[in-house]
């Protein structure tokens, strides 16, 4: 398996780790994050396992692809490093890093119920200071797609027609946080399948990692960096279930004589409990600048009701929201379910709108479909 010795005991928990594997995959069933999960408890240095192992309904043999390196505790992983996504368990590889603030509202709520307990609390107290961390711009392998629950056109644009709803996406790009890559190494040649991998990378042998960006790819991020950008995340958790918010403007077009100003913006729901739930309703307020507050109900996200379980922890997806202002604020509720039909509301942490200077630029060559 590898050239390290290790102990009888360590092999047989790594066979355990295998071998539920392979009882999934003759039962034909997929569960991200499960491969990411094992290979973080084998040892260090065992062959990583691909996500997409159901290659056809007659076949469940695994497919090695790679040796797992330790993970970085701290700087920063370099631009055509090979990872694992450690929640949903897709292979990728590493475009270039983001320093983002992030807001986490579970941290300023410990300081509370601390300065509680202490007789010190203020009104200071409820402030949620933002921290560092990194995020990385990534390449998700096509071949994994179809099996992870994460929406694969984390990246969308405006395009520049008169039409202000026509969004272009860019399949199989995402944002991953540090501690959720867990970084490995390969002897292929082309160890990502993508259609930008070859005009944003190239092979460098000797070099670790092994592949560096071509010019094009820092010509594409100079030119995109207004829309690409990530500054901030928000995070909050409410009866065990974690949502994390990105939000991306993404642009200012005129419509009926008058701007509109859009975002996106990325939602991760994960599971951190024992039980399963699953999201049934959404409820979101949305405040522009402009002094409106609209409030939307609905079923689910994006026509979907995500079950969350232990099995499979996590769900995220993207939307889009419009303004006639140049900033504004949103915040809301997710309505979940337990399976012994209690219901709860989880909290989305409130997080704000920002306009910034808009150039009309579109990531010309390397659009996607259009979205209506």
């Amino acid at each position: 398996m590898t050239s390290r010795e290790i102990s009888s005991e360590r092999a047989r928990e790594f066979e355990n780790n295998m071998a539920a594997i392979r009882r999934l995959c003759v039962l034909k069933v997929v569960v991200p994050g499960l491969v990411a999960n094992a290979a973080r408890t084998a040892l260090c240095g065992a062959f990583v396992y691909q996500t997409g192992w159901v290659r056809s309904m007659n076949s469940s043999r695994l497919q090695s692809v790679g040796i797992l390196e330790t993970p970085k505790q701290q700087g920063k992983y370099e631009t055509g490093q090979l990872f694992l996504h450690k929640v949903f368990g897709y292979r990728g590889i590493v475009l270039f890093p983001w320093v983002a603030r992030l807001y986490d509202r579970d941290v300023a709520s410990k300081t509370e119920e601390r300065n509680l307990e202490e007789g010190l609390y203020t009104t200071a107290g409820k402030e949620v200071k933002g921290k560092t961390h990194t995020y990385y711009q990534v390449l998700i392998d096509s071949r994994d797609c179809p099996y992870i629950r994460a929406q694969t056109e984390g990246v969308t644009f405006l395009g520049n027609t008169e039409n202000s709803r026509s969004l272009y996406a860019i399949p199989g790009l995402d944002y991953v946080s540090h501690e959720d890559v867990l970084p490995y190494t390969s002897s292929d040649k082309q160890p990502i399948q993508h259609e930008l991998f070859d005009r944003f990378l190239t092979a460098q042998p000797g070099r670790i990692p092994p592949f560096t960006a071509r010019e094009t790819l820092r010509a594409w991020q100079e030119k995109n960096h207004p829309w690409l950008e990530l500054s901030d995340v928000h995070r909050e958790t409410t009866e065990n279930i974690r949502v994390t918010v990105i939000p991306f403007y993404m642009g200012c077009r005129e419509a009926h004589n008058a701007n509109v100003y859009w975002w996106r913006y990325c939602i991760r729901l994960e599971n951190l409990g024992e039980e399963t739930v699953q999201l049934r309703e959404r409820h979101w307020r949305i405040f522009s600048l402009s002094g409106t507050l609209e409030t939307v109900r609905g079923r689910g996200v994006i026509g979907r009701e995500p079950v969350l379980s232990k099995e499979q922890p996590a769900f995220q997806y993207s939307s889009h929201v419009s303004l006639q202002a140049p900033s504004g604020h949103m915040w809301g509720t997710f309505r979940m379910e337990r399976s012994d039909g209690h219901m709860f509301d989880c909290r989305i942490p409130p997080f704000s709108l920002e306009s910034k200077s808009d150039d009309n630029n579109s990531p010309h060559g390397f659009v996607g479909p259009k979205r209506k």
